[in-house]
């Protein structure tokens, strides 16, 4: 069991320090009972958690059943300062509004898939509010500029004379307390964020806390362009909140090479079954299409129900097998006549009227199933049913 526990573990990791002292944990937890710690910190800069935040969910969902229990710090406090981790410039402040605003949509989502009674939800202001003047002097005094600047982001930045905020240097120092007051035996995070977790292991030395957390990193999860790592800003997202439609249909796009990886991180099927699968859409026993269906369906029906993973397949194959309509097309009027790209806008099928005319142009807007190609097209009195791409469908009324 501890064997298979360990194997489960290690399962899709990027990388794992001190996987010693994780085995010592797991072996301990099935020997005597003993709950262990593992923290993950989510800052809530966004209300909606994707499926790329779900890869060190569902790790964390692992853990628990082999005697984990999940400290998910939401980063109330360290969310209004901004994580500069991947960033050429320095980030907006968000209000503590809108990051309370966002922490409660989280705490709404996360139990879609770790084990509520297995987990502390804690907000990080908790402690970091009570730290005060003396104790962050005090914990900058633990860093120096140097080792700061050793960090890739800030390293490019300053020989780019690019601003770097000294909030952006306490960020770290911030996270790296969070391991500290939550007394933490593990903490996983994205590889991108090896600097921020390894600091947390630091500052647990530093303040002799007597142990050192071990890290656990998972990978990126591309989005569905399957260049860039999935993310709401690049618009290349599946949102744990999307309609079961939407789900279906974006993870029907991924291409065939994306599916397995989605596979290896996202499904609870075993490595084994997954292999298998393989083998079969190799050897031409089983179709791409069916083993992406296979997964859509799962993925669906985990953050909905098997019953809308069904009736998403069932739609899905009516709008691209039949070329029919989907069954809930959301309506608009608009009063007199319109310019094609402003009515997509305010049919909210695109964010602009510039990117209105570029999906013109690439051939991706149809009106009543026929393709658009004048950018300049007015739409005069009547009723249409407007197309971008192959998921979004709209019925205007232009009265």
């Amino acid at each position: 069991m501890i064997t298979k526990a360990i194997e489960d573990i290690k399962r899709g990791i990027a990388e794992a320090i001190d996987m010693e002292r994780i085995e010592v944990l797991v072996k301990e937890y099935f020997k005597n009972g003993k709950h262990y710690y593992v923290k993950a910190g989510f800052d809530p800069t966004s209300p909606d958690l994707h499926l790329g935040h779900t890869v060190l969910l569902q790790k964390m969902a692992v853990l628990q059943k082999y005697g984990a229990i999940v400290q998910f710090i939401i980063g109330d406090f360290t969310g209004m300062v901004g994580d500069p981790t991947g960033k050429n410039e320095t980030r907006k402040k968000l209000s503590r509004e809108m990051v309370l605003k966002n922490a409660q949509s989280y705490k709404e989502q996360v139990f879609k898939v770790l084990d509520s009674k297995k987990t502390e939800v804690v907000f990080n202001s908790t402690w970091l509010n009570k730290l005060g003047a003396n104790g962050l002097i005090e914990l900058t005094e633990t860093f120096n500029v140097a080792r700061m600047l050793e960090r890739e982001d800030f390293a490019k930045r300053f020989k780019s004379q690019t601003s770097i905020s000294i909030s952006e240097f306490i960020y770290p120092l911030l996270q790296g307390y969070d391991s500290v007051a939550m007394k933490s035996d593990i903490e996983m995070g994205g590889t991108d964020q090896k600097f921020n977790l390894l600091m947390g292991r630091q500052l647990q030395r530093t303040y002799n806390l007597g142990k050192e957390q071990a890290i656990i990193m998972m990978p990126l999860l591309e989005g569905i362009d399957g260049v860039n790592k999935m993310s709401k800003s690049l618009n290349n997202y599946i949102g744990v909140t999307d309609k079961a439609s939407d789900m279906f249909g974006k993870v029907l796009s991924i291409n065939d090479d994306l599916m397995w990886r989605y596979y290896e991180l996202l499904s609870s099927l075993s490595m084994n079954d997954i292999t298998t699968c393989k083998e079969n859409v190799a050897n031409g026993k089983l179709h791409p299409k069916v083993a992406k269906e296979n997964l859509a369906i799962e993925l669906v029906a985990r953050y909905h129900n098997e019953k809308e993973a069904n009736k998403a397949k069932d739609e899905f194959n009516n709008v691209h097998k039949k070329n029919e309509l989907p069954s809930n097309i959301e309506e608009f009027s608009i009063v007199g006549s319109i310019w094609i790209a402003k009515a997509m806008v305010e049919c909210k099928m695109s964010p602009s009227t510039s990117q209105s005319r570029r999906d013109i142009k690439q051939g991706g807007v149809k009106i009543n199933k026929e393709k658009v190609s004048d950018e300049q097209l007015q739409l005069q009195i009547g009723e249409y049913i407007l197309q971008v791409g192959k998921r979004k469908f709209t019925k205007l009324r232009v009265i």
